[in-house]
């Protein structure tokens, strides 16, 4: 099967992927949670993405992307957490050194698990975009160094396709609902699904403080911000990956956006409901169907990032209180 919707994406590959990579991350749970679907007023499938090393769906990408890397070579990133942990999995066991950037602020949960499997973490002076320049410098373009960016490289999307293969064995979805931080996820699911099952929906889920991705998919070019002010960090976006941006716009049906305050009451109910502890931007699918009116009686969504911040996960546990926004 060709590339999906003009896009670079191979439905293929996709195909090939779901079979290659690491069993640990294939197959993960999805059901429809009575009590869950109740709450939301309709039909929810959930796909469960925490419950693997890694707590969150990036392993797929990585796994897949690391297929393509020559062992000689080292591989430099920048990541806010899930992604540098995928990339550390996947390269140690093929053998590759890893390096990450991460923004000052990193989740100190994240940043050991980084370290705990085996890459260099380096912390930027500054947010995710000071980390995404200074892991760019340290690349410096030489050919033994590989500089990855997370929604850029295609094997990444085509790797986290595969939940959308996994998805569509449930049978018909009107409308799947995605998280979206640089677009790998959405892009990789809506390239299998756009294939398959054309009149699903695609609908992608920002935070309100990190809106661009969703004003850049509304423009039609990027649109940077001059911060990214949320608790989800793991969508915390402010300049959009212009390859990413392109796939979305040929794949992905509608953008919308929920505040921290609905994220943190997706985070408790799907701790109620699922027994699923969420980091904020994993709680971002169930909140867009929680706020906001979208189409279809049978939708499904993802909850991927398991490891929310400790002043988080007590707030969780005590119930709302005074807090301050990052």
């Amino acid at each position: 099967m060709p590339a999906t919707g003009g896009t670079d994406l191979d439905v293929d590959r996709i195909a090939r992927a779901a079979r290659a990579i690491d069993p640990q991350f294939r197959d993960s749970p999805q059901f429809v949670d009575e009590r869950l679907s109740a709450a939301l007023g309709r039909e929810v499938l959930v796909k469960v993405e925490t419950l693997n090393p890694l707590h969150s769906f990036k392993g797929r990408g990585a796994e897949w992307f690391a297929e393509t890397l020559d062992p000689g070579r080292r591989v430099v990133c920048a990541s806010s957490g899930n992604f540098g942990q995928a990339m550390a999995f996947a390269c140690r066991r093929r053998g590759i050194p890893v390096e990450v950037f991460v923004p000052a602020d990193v989740n100190p949960v994240k940043a050991d698990r980084m370290r705990a499997l085996g890459a260099q973490v380096t912390v930027a002076d500054g947010d995710a975009n000071a980390a995404g320049e200074a892991a760019r410098a340290r690349a410096g373009g030489r050919p033994e160094v590989h500089f990855v960016v997370d929604g850029q490289e295609p094997a990444v999307a085509e790797g986290a396709g595969t939940i959308g293969v996994e998805l569509l064995r449930s049978g018909p979805l009107d409308t799947v609902v995605v998280p979206v931080g640089d677009g790998a996820l959405i892009n990789g699911i809506a390239a299998l699904v756009k294939a398959h099952a054309p009149g699903t929906r695609m609908i992608g889920v920002c935070a309100e403080g990190a809106p661009s991705m969703r004003n850049s998919w509304r423009a039609g070019r990027p649109v940077p911000t001059a911060r990214a002010d949320t608790i989800a960090e793991g969508i915390a976006i402010r300049s959009p990956v212009a390859a990413s941006l392109e796939r979305m716009r040929a794949l992905v049906d509608d953008m919308v956006l929920v505040p921290d305050d609905a994220l943190l009451a997706m985070m408790r109910l799907a701790a109620d409901t699922l027994g699923v502890l969420l980091e904020p931007s994993g709680a971002a699918g169930l909140a867009a169907i929680a706020i906001h009116d979208l189409p279809g009686d049978r939708l499904a969504t993802v909850l991927t990032g398991g490891d929310p911040r400790p002043e988080l996960l007590a707030e969780l546990l005590t119930g709302p209180r005074q807090r301050t926004t990052r």
